[in-house]
């Protein structure tokens, strides 16, 4: 007796975007809510590679960190969009500031809320002066180098106007860097406005204005309206370290999340 075969067609799958969910600051190194490279790198993979999606959005809420990060998160991100063909469209949350603003740049579209926060596009480095501390609880400073320049910046010694203009002339390099990548991925999008690179922000509709950023728009409506009402939404987000969802690493969590704080406080937010 032959055996019965029953062909059963193949069921039209319904369209999906990948969503990935770029939070935090941006820094090398472990944090529940850091954002670099070697964290993502296998989100970002996946988001493009796994199944076939019509789309990849970027969901951003960040106030910036390392240059370096930023650009690596970027470049991943515009390397497998072109390897696949997938457009890329970046959705701001609270904040996309510095390098926040570098992530959004990866998207080949950005949609703002109104009231969002972008731009900020310059280098700021950050400390304090202890050395008077020092002199007035009668410490004395004893450091040992081999190299002139190899104590630059103590912060327990009296500022060097030589080693400030070093400092200022390596973040004149890294900002041009920044402006080329912003100006590379937004062209003649961007109004021709001075203030566009000093380091200023805005809310979203005055971004919008400056060609930073290209209508205001949130995730759910916007994707639905470009690629139809039953599309789907696949979410890849960063998770917290396993010690740290364990509450074993409480205190380094709670240093990253005051770092995280005051960069969020940097913009009203």
């Amino acid at each position: 007796m032959s055996g019965l075969m029953v062909k059963i067609p193949f069921l039209p799958r319904k369209p999906f975007v990948s969503v990935l969910r770029l939070q935090g600051v941006i820094a090398s190194g472990r944090g529940a809510s850091r954002l670099n490279d070697a964290t993502l790198g296998p989100l970002i993979e996946a988001a493009f590679r796994r199944g076939k999606p019509k789309a990849v959005a970027l969901v951003i809420n960040s106030p910036g960190g390392s240059a370096v990060q930023s650009a690596l998160i970027a470049a991943r991100i515009r390397r497998l969009a072109d390897e696949t063909k997938l457009p890329v469209l970046g959705f701001v949350e609270d904040v996309a500031a510095s390098g926040g603003y570098w992530l959004a740049t990866a998207a080949d579209e950005i949609f703002v809320d109104a009231n969002s926060i972008v731009g900020s596009i310059g280098v700021i480095s950050a400390g304090f002066g202890l050395h008077e501390v020092l002199a007035r609880n009668g410490i004395e400073r004893r450091v040992y180098t081999s190299g002139k320049s190899k104590s630059q910046l103590d912060p327990f010694r009296p500022e060097n106007p030589e080693d400030v203009a070093r400092l200022r002339g390596l973040q004149d390099q890294i900002h041009q860097n920044f402006i080329a990548q912003v100006k590379d991925r937004r062209g003649t999008k961007l109004a021709e406005d001075d203030s566009l690179f000093t380091g200023e922000f805005w809310v979203g509709t005055t971004a919008v204005d400056l060609g930073l950023v290209d209508g205001l728009g949130h995730l759910v409506p916007v994707l639905k309206a470009r690629f139809g009402e039953d599309v789907k939404f696949r979410h890849y987000a960063a998770r917290r370290p396993l010690l740290g969802r364990f509450g074993l690493s409480m205190m380094q969590d709670a240093m990253a999340l005051a770092e995280e704080r005051a960069l969020y406080a940097r913009f009203g937010i």
